[in-house]
């Protein structure tokens, strides 16, 4: 009977482990997919975003002119028989660009039709003709072919933003300006080119000569001013909390307040420029300096957590080192942990700056929301910054303001991809591995 029992096979059990061996290694082949797949989503969403915005605005890089032929009448560019620049500047060279169009199509006789077709060109038109007199005023009494700007809506046209098949009364360019316009191009005195005012002027009521340098200079100058106060106050405050001050209710108090400071809407900082900065000291409304002091406090908590982060990070061994050669508190701090710490710091400058450089909000308290024609020389002239000047933009009726809009966001890009690459390159600069 042993012997029996001894012949019976022994039931063979599954091995469990390995079971979870291949479910946890299913579990993580899906984590990872899971993974890549929403960075995969997030770049695309990106990618939309761009070709988006870049498909919109890279016609504002160009524009349309139209070649007119202008006799220089010195009965109306010097009626008196004085040539002083004062006497030119004043002239009515706009008039003399109607006279030109007149000219060209002398069959256009009614006081509604010429009203269009004074339209094909801007109102600034006349600038070109007065710029190339002031410098050369022997052209006077000839006629001289000038390329001039066309207007918004005639640009808009040539770009192929408003469709020809669309009915009349659907479109803002009726059928005899495009005829006109059609003319004109067939004679040859149409072109597209390099539009350099978008990049060299200021803002405008009209389309096509509103530029985004006035802006530009604002953001410039408020960042300045932004990183000037923000940075040295950050850093010196977060090594004071982390490395000289003692350990009581007070420093605890501060820290908390600094962490709940960064949580804050930017609005309040607005509110607080708006009240103190303005009310209180009077500082100049619509400035960039009021607004980098604004954006420096709204800054401050972000760029004191970063480098206390960063000076955590540092390892304890290289503090002992300094102080083991002799090194006071002061030169462990400055000549060994803060260099170390630098790449750490800068990561929170990039961050804090980056949320600095795009606010509205903040800056529209403190009436940089302005309408500024002129650009600004320094902090203490009005000014607007790139997203305030983007919001203006994208509230303009004007089909034309659209694609300036988007070529304002690609200039805001530009410049924020700029700033980061900097900062990145001083990070790597002082970067150390241990």
């Amino acid at each position: 009977m042993s012997d029996a029992t001894a012949q019976v096979p022994a039931i063979k059990r599954p091995d469990l482990s390995e079971s979870r061996i291949r479910r946890r290694y299913a579990a993580e082949r899906r984590f990872r997919f899971y993974g890549m797949l929403a960075v995969g989503i997030a770049i695309a969403m990106l990618g939309i975003l761009l070709v988006t915005i870049c498909g919109r605005g890279y016609s504002a890089f160009y524009r349309t002119e139209v070649a007119l032929d202008v006799m220089l009448d010195p009965t109306i560019i010097t009626p008196d028989g004085k040539s002083d620049a004062d006497t030119l500047a004043a002239a009515d060279y706009q008039g003399l660009v109607k006279e030109s169009l007149k000219s060209a199509f002398p069959d256009v006789t009614s006081r509604g039709d010429r009203k269009l077709l004074y339209g094909l060109v801007s109102n600034g038109a006349g600038d070109t003709i007065r710029r190339a007199v002031l410098a050369n005023p022997d052209l006077i009494g000839s006629t001289q072919r000038f390329w001039v700007v066309a207007a918004d809506d005639i640009d808009m046209l040539n770009k192929g933003f408003i469709r020809r098949e669309v009915a009349e009364a659907e479109r803002v360019v009726p059928d005899s300006q495009i005829g006109w316009f059609d003319a004109l191009k067939d004679k040859g005195q149409v072109k597209s080119t390099v539009n350099t005012t978008f990049l060299s002027a200021g803002d405008s009521r009209e389309p096509e000569q509103a530029g985004i340098l006035g802006a530009f200079m604002g953001s410039i100058f408020t960042m300045l001013v932004t990183v000037l106060l923000a940075l040295p106050l950050g850093v010196m405050s977060a090594i004071y909390l982390e490395e000289f001050a003692p350990k009581n209710r007070l420093t605890e108090i501060i820290e908390v307040n600094i962490n709940n400071l960064a949580a804050v809407p930017s609005i309040v900082f607005g509110l607080l420029g708006l009240a103190v900065l303005l009310g209180v000291f009077g500082l100049p409304r619509s400035a960039p300096l009021v607004g980098g002091m604004v954006l420096a406090l709204m800054t401050l908590p972000t760029i004191i957590i970063a480098t206390r982060a960063a000076l955590k990070a540092v390892p304890p061994s290289i503090r002992e080192a300094a102080y083991g050669i002799g090194a006071s508190p002061l030169q462990v701090v400055t000549h060994h942990v803060l260099p170390l710490a630098t790449p750490g710091i800068m990561t929170g400058a990039i961050i804090g700056l980056a949320r600095a450089l795009g606010e509205s909000a903040p800056l529209l308290m403190i009436g940089m929301v302005a309408f500024i024609v002129d650009v600004p020389h320094g902090p203490s002239d009005p000014a607007t910054v790139l997203p305030v000047q983007i919001y203006l933009w994208a509230d303009s009726p004007e089909r034309a303001f659209i694609e300036k809009t988007s070529a304002g966001i690609m200039v805001l890009l530009a410049f924020l991809i700029s700033m980061n690459a900097i900062a990145i390159f001083v990070r790597r600069r002082f970067e150390r591995r241990w």
